[in-house]
């Protein structure tokens, strides 16, 4: 490995001896480490949010010793496959890095990449398949919408918004959801509004979550 890797090379060794000799690391299951995986994803996505290169840097090096421990404790797999199926994955997905097609916009390069996914799942039948249950409420929705544009479904609620269906009475006055499912009829035609607009629905929650435990903070002080 080359030497601008080497910090890469000592944090395998530092999990394999950790693994090895601690007696909790030895007691981990995939199971038991799910929540601290999910718990730092999301610190990284506080990183980047908050601009501040050291805190990301620190949070991706988190990120990474969950991969690391991971494969560590997993009996039909190591490190090495794990990469390995990583950089063989990429390739295909890359056709215009690494088998002569061309890119030359965004858009083309999605469209490869969606091209290359589709031929290694040829066994789904969905457009739906794949997005995992267990992805935050907002973030899976905007996938779903997304998916679902594919095939021409979800479009009725950008309209019933955008038209005030959703939110407000034709008289003019604002109405509230009578029902935990009609909630879930608002949420959802926001997020796809989010969508047609190119926001991000996620964010702009996490943003004014900010904002309002800012707000709470004032109060407090």
């Amino acid at each position: 490995m080359s030497e601008e890797r080497e910090g890469l090379r000592r944090a395998a060794e530092v999990m394999d001896r950790v693994h090895a000799e601690c007696v909790w690391s030895r007691a981990m299951t995939h199971e038991d480490l799910v929540p601290y995986l999910t718990e730092e994803a999301a610190e990284v996505v506080e990183a980047v949010e908050s601009g501040d290169p050291a805190q990301l840097r620190e949070e991706l090096g988190d990120l990474l010793w969950q991969v690391l421990f991971h494969a560590a404790v997993a009996r039909d797999f190591d490190l090495d496959d794990v990469a390995g199926d990583l950089a063989d994955k990429m390739t295909r997905r890359h056709p215009h890095v690494f088998a002569g097609e061309t890119a030359e916009t965004p858009e083309r390069v999605l469209e490869l990449w969606n091209a290359a996914k589709a031929a290694e799942k040829r066994d789904r039948t969905s457009v739906l398949d794949g997005i995992p249950q267990g992805m935050p409420a907002l973030a899976r929705a905007q996938k779903v919408l997304a998916r679902g544009e594919r095939v021409g479904a979800g479009l009725e609620y950008v309209e019933e918004v955008q038209a005030g269906e959703a939110l407000e009475a034709a008289e003019g006055e604002a109405i509230l959801p009578a029902s935990e499912e009609e909630l879930g009829d608002t949420i959802l035609g926001l997020v796809a509004l989010a969508r047609a607009r190119g926001w991000d629905a996620e964010r702009a929650l996490r943003g004014r979550i900010r904002a309002f435990e800012a707000e709470v903070r004032d109060a407090e002080g």
